[in-house]
């Protein structure tokens, strides 16, 4: 029997840069509460949210995912053309296919990289990363670009009042390669699909090609709705508070440190209600710095994590070298934890 050459690649992973785009339309609460009844209190209370990004028509997926992943390149002082793989997370590519990571990797200028789209919902940018720490280990890619890149804005019923106010557009990437010490710890993933009614898309895509309205669902001017996010608030509330609590404790437990040992904490970006209750759960120290992006973004889905990131490291409120616990979860319902060293 023939033996397989064993694969050679690096000894360990690492991010080593970071990059992102926030479209240029800024919109604030007033603008969603045109269409439902509600105020911008009771935003703030229920969400934490005050402002999020809208894309506007050449602010594409693409279009985005480019201009984070230029800054993330650049970031990591590498060139396109290092590039081995292109990982996309998103739900909000319309085209079936081809997938969008073959348009960006060509236009960064990549050297025919993999590309491929993956959607794993707000936990994307966590599974993302996973994939990229195995191919730089494995000897397939010396380079990966991961990108969370979501138009939510497209997603969006503005006349449901539990969900007009949540999202947000915006994409952010990180570059993940070599590294001779351990980077990034082992990830904690998973999935329960018997809440996959929890967080879904009001109308399955297929249901337009009957022809017949009359079951759609129509808007207060009678027209057949687009299919958006629906969700049960409550459900996703109590779930994500002390389920994802926990697995975020699994993966400080599988990384081999404590509460104590952290530096920053960047969770999904979907509530600050959430956010300050797993870090009451966690126990997380007063020198913990928190990311509460979602305050002037929104929820980005699988861009919120790479987006809270690139702003803390801008603004100072975290450093090169800090140690930072991540952790997504959503629509699935499916999460996935890690621990990192900043780029």
């Amino acid at each position: 029997m023939a033996k397989i050459k064993p694969s050679k690649g690096a000894p360990y992973a690492r991010i080593l840069g970071v990059g992102g785009y926030r479209p240029t339309r800024v919109v604030p609460n007033e603008v969603i509460l045109e269409k439902i009844d509600s105020s911008d209190e009771w935003i703030r209370s229920r969400s934490g949210i005050e402002t999020r990004h809208w894309a506007g028509p050449d602010e594409t997926v693409a279009a985005m995912s480019i201009e984070a992943s230029g800054k993330a390149i650049a970031d990591a002082g590498i060139s396109a053309e290092q590039i081995g793989a292109v990982v996309v997370s998103t739900v909000s590519h319309f085209s079936q296919t081809p997938a969008v990571a073959t348009e960006i990797a060509d236009k960064l200028g990549t050297n025919k990289a993999a590309a491929f789209d993956i959607t794993a919902g707000c936990a994307g940018f966590g599974y993302g990363l996973t994939l990229a720490k195995g191919m730089v280990v494995e000897g397939s890619a010396e380079y990966v670009l991961v990108i969370g890149v979501e138009r939510l804005s497209d997603l969006t019923d503005l006349e449901d009042r539990a969900t007009a106010f949540l999202f947000g557009d915006g994409a952010g990437a990180v570059v993940v390669g070599p590294s001779q010490e351990p980077a990034m710890g082992p990830t904690v993933w998973g999935s329960e699909g018997d809440k996959l009614d929890a967080i879904r898309q009001t109308i399955p895509w297929d249901r337009y090609r009957v022809g017949d309205v009359s079951e759609l669902p129509l808007d207060s001017h009678g027209n057949v709705k687009f299919p958006a996010i629906t969700q049960e608030g409550q459900a996703v509330f109590r779930w994500a508070v002390f389920e994802m609590a926990k697995v975020a404790q699994q993966a400080l437990d599988a990384a081999g440190i404590s509460a104590d040992d952290l530096d920053v904490f960047i969770p999904h970006q979907a509530n600050v209600r959430i956010i300050d209750s797993m870090v009451k759960t966690l126990k997380l120290p007063e020198h913990v710095t928190v990311a509460r992006d979602i305050r002037t973004t929104g929820n980005t889905s699988a861009a919120s994590i790479p987006l809270a990131m690139e702003r803390l490291l801008a603004t100072g409120e975290a450093k090169s070298g800090d140690t930072a616990l991540v952790i997504g979860f959503g629509s699935g319902l499916v999460y996935a934890a890690t621990v990192v060293t900043l780029p």
